[in-house]
């Protein structure tokens, strides 16, 4: 795996990103939002963001990700917002209507885009996000829509269950917003800046930090030499750059955006319901043979999108069964002699916190560190379990400092295991990169496959997790933490290790059904991700 991916994965995933401007990522026949447009009459133009030391092989194949990308993002100049595309003008109707909905069926809905003065739209590219849900069975799906790139587009459903199904189709970002945030995110590193904290026995010094180096000052690099990773701090006169020890992110007073292109990105302008000329279907179930059973989640399978729904309030798998856990203990029993590495972000420390909270048996090891937690333990001696859980490396954005003095990035991480049949690896990265350009994700993302491929090389039968990020809150900083980022970094995500024997927990899938708003979702949905978790590795 480790000699054929080089050349097998710019083939494949350089392919497959074309196709996006046709399908939305056709190459698992899904998605849940489209961002793109390929109409002649919009210019598109790249901005490269080159970080040194990165190995030419590597600079190749994450600069084609980011070109091939660009070319599918419109770049748009607006001189008002009248000129914008308007949810509110905008309508969507379905497409071929039927007297009877069956369940396992699809509908389509065709969506057409106007602009705020009711001009048809000529060029796709708009972020939209679809789902249907029925409140009284508690049951909900997301929806995949497909960009004609000429301002119509179509919602597709999978009619999952029986009865009352109702449709949400927002418009979560115009397309000249997508343009604006896309321009904006890859234009520099200034939205957010780190402060470091350095010691000498009983004297302390700030100092700025961050992903440039300031050539003004004498810098301390923190260079990664077997991992392609680089970090700078200006240095404190008198300290030596080894004491460091803490660090905090700070947003600065600084936007890449004109004054014309934020008000597209304040909140009475994001996730507006497009109108529909119905409101609900009634979906029935019209045969009495049941479908055939599926097979039980298993590492190496592929999910589609839709990857599941929510029926009376549970996650339901559409390619696979869950474990059949129908009691407590065989959840318990099926972390027996198990070591579990969790590393990311806050979003995959819920697991570790819910894991830890559920089976009482794991005991939690004080680790007496200061400031934001960046690593977690807990040990079951009688079942002979250890849970761990750390924060991947910089970035961390967080309004409070955290210890760095034993940080690790996540490909570090990997080849510091020896891996085997007992070691279970979680990853998520997502949420923090979204305020930095994509090449910095990119990047992080070809790391961690890299590490993934030598330690498969030595322990072929380790088991590895991949959860994809949350869909966020609507009403945070939309140049820094929109949805539309975390859009991006879900399909790089899927498509740099798609052909790895892993399992995914498509968290992005199930935070858009359960319609969560939150960044760290509630106990219920954190709960089904575990589920998914569990019936992988059990």
């Amino acid at each position: 795996m480790t000699t054929t991916w080089n050349t097998k994965f710019v083939a494949v995933t350089f392919f497959t990103i074309l196709l996006i401007s046709f399908t939305v990522h056709r190459f698992t026949k899904s998605s849940d939002a489209v961002l793109h447009s390929s109409n002649p009459t919009v210019d598109h133009k790249e901005k490269t963001i080159t970080i040194a030391s990165f190995p030419l092989e590597d600079e190749i194949q994450a600069s084609l990700i980011f070109k091939n990308i660009s070319v599918l993002i419109p770049s748009i100049t607006f001189n008002h917002k009248d000129h914008t595309t308007s949810a509110k003008k905008s309508r969507a109707t379905i497409l071929n209507p039927r007297k009877k909905y069956c369940v396992g069926e699809t509908i389509i809905v065709q969506i057409e885009m106007f602009d705020h003065l009711g001009n048809r739209k000529t060029y796709g590219g708009d972020f939209i996000r679809a789902r249907i849900f029925s409140p009284d069975l508690k049951a909900a799906a997301s929806g995949r829509i497909e960009d004609f790139n000429n301002g119509t587009y179509h919602a597709y459903f999978t009619l999952f269950w029986e009865g009352k199904v109702f449709f949400s189709l927002v418009l979560y970002h115009s397309s000249e917003a997508v343009s604006a945030l896309w321009r904006a995110r890859n234009q520099g590193y200034g939205l957010i800046y780190f402060t470091g904290t350095f010691t000498n026995g009983t004297h302390q010094l700030k100092s700025e930090c961050g992903f440039q180096p300031n050539t003004k000052k004498e810098i301390c690099e923190y260079r990664k030499e077997g991992y392609n990773e680089l970090f700078y701090c200006a240095k404190p006169e008198s300290f030596d750059c080894r004491s460091l020890i803490y660090l905090q992110s700070f947003n600065r007073d600084l936007s890449f955006l004109s004054t014309l292109e934020k008000s597209l990105l304040d909140r009475e302008n994001i996730a507006i319901e497009i109108p529909k000329n119905f409101e609900s279907i009634d979906v029935n179930s019209c045969t009495k043979s049941s479908p055939p059973p599926l097979k039980q989640c298993k590492i190496g399978m592929v999910p589609p999108f839709p990857s599941g729904f929510v029926l009376q309030n549970k996650w339901r798998p559409a390619f696979c069964n869950f474990a059949n856990f129908t009691l407590h203990e065989q959840m318990y029993t099926c972390l027996n002699d198990k070591m579990i590495h969790m590393t990311g972000d806050s979003t995959v420390q819920q697991w570790y916190n819910y894991l830890e909270k559920t089976f009482k048996g794991l005991k939690h090891f004080e680790l007496y560190r200061t400031g934001l937690e960046s690593m977690a333990l807990s040990i079951d001696l009688q079942r002979n379990i250890k849970l761990q859980w750390n924060k991947h490396s910089h970035p961390i954005v967080a309004d409070q400092f955290y210890w760095v003095k034993d940080d690790r990035y996540v490909s570090e991480q990997i080849d510091q295991l020896g891996g085997g049949p007992q070691h279970v690896i979680v990853i998520c990265l997502g949420q923090n990169f979204r305020p930095f350009p994509i090449h910095l994700f990119i990047k992080r993302v070809i790391n961690v496959r890299r590490a993934l491929e030598r330690l498969f090389l030595r322990s072929p039968d380790t088991k590895v997790i991949i959860k994809t990020e949350n869909t966020r809150e609507t009403n945070l900083d939309a140049e820094r933490f929109s949805d539309f980022h975390g859009y991006i970094q879900y399909f790089i995500v899927k498509d740099i290790f798609r052909d790895l024997q892993i399992g995914v927990v498509d968290a992005w899938d199930m935070t858009i059904a359960y319609n969560t708003d939150n960044v760290n979702p509630p106990e219920n949905v954190i709960q089904d991700q575990i589920y998914m978790f569990l019936t992988y590795i059990c």
